[in-house]
């Protein structure tokens, strides 16, 4: 269908997709990026060591990992932005390229330690989304039998932070029985299914990263100004 056949459509800013302009990028030569999150305080953390194997997985595949501990962060608006706990999280979200999140189920959902993470990592700093258009892994640990409760949330709020989450995912159900005294995993299908994730995440990241822009390049936002681009995803405009 020629675009001028669409009344509603400004023809100088339709763009149709296509492979040329999808693979023009030059792939980058850096290792990928990622940047893990857990959501416990608990000194024997299972939500931390699933996360420590998963960057240990990562790094042997290629990859350059940042683990972030939540401890000290204070809760969402209880602080300003400049906290420096904020700030160390929001530089590693800005560095990262793609993200692991791994969080205990409490009460059929993901814990408070989680969310306060992801509520403190803004949808917009200026025009700038900062999680767009980055992949994401999504893992779950659980006390007791196997659930996907927290790993729905979370892709949930992936979803509303316009990333790319993988397909695949991990719940580990009675976390407790797959850990060693060296708090190592165990083998065990639970531990091949996050072998799996984080394979996936490393292919998916360096598929999206040198296309991030293109994929994020929307018609609607191409009619808009910067200006009023960034007074519409600004959170203090709302």
């Amino acid at each position: 269908m020629n675009p001028s056949d669409l009344p509603n459509i400004d023809t100088e800013l339709f763009r149709a997709p296509t492979n040329e302009e999808l693979f023009a990028a030059a792939p980058s030569n850096h290792r990928p990026r990622i940047l893990l999150l857990y959501g416990s305080l608990r000194e024997r953390s299972f939500s931390r060591l699933a996360v420590e194997e998963a960057a240990r997985l990562l790094e042997a595949m290629g990859a350059e990992t940042r683990i972030f501990n939540p401890r000290g962060l204070p809760l969402a608006d209880a602080e300003d932005a400049s906290h420096p706990k904020v700030q160390e999280l929001r530089d590693l979200v800005q560095w990262s390229e793609g993200m692991v999140w791994c969080s205990p189920e409490r009460h059929g959902a993901m814990t408070g330690v989680m969310k306060t993470q992801i509520d403190w990592i803004p949808l917009a700093m200026g025009a700038v989304r900062p999680t767009q258009g980055k992949t994401l892994a999504v893992m779950q640990v659980c006390g007791g039998s196997q659930t996907f409760n927290v790993v729905n949330q979370l892709r949930v709020l992936g979803r509303w932070m316009r990333m790319v989450t993988i397909p695949n995912q991990s719940s580990v159900p009675k976390a407790f029985m797959e850990f060693d005294d060296n708090d190592r995993m165990k083998p065990s299908p639970f531990y091949n299914r996050i072998v799996d994730v984080m394979e996936e995440l490393v292919k998916f990241t360096l598929l999206v990263r040198d296309r991030s822009e293109y994929l994020t390049d929307r018609y609607s936002e191409r009619k808009e100004s910067a200006e009023q681009l960034s007074k519409r995803v600004n959170q203090r405009s709302i």
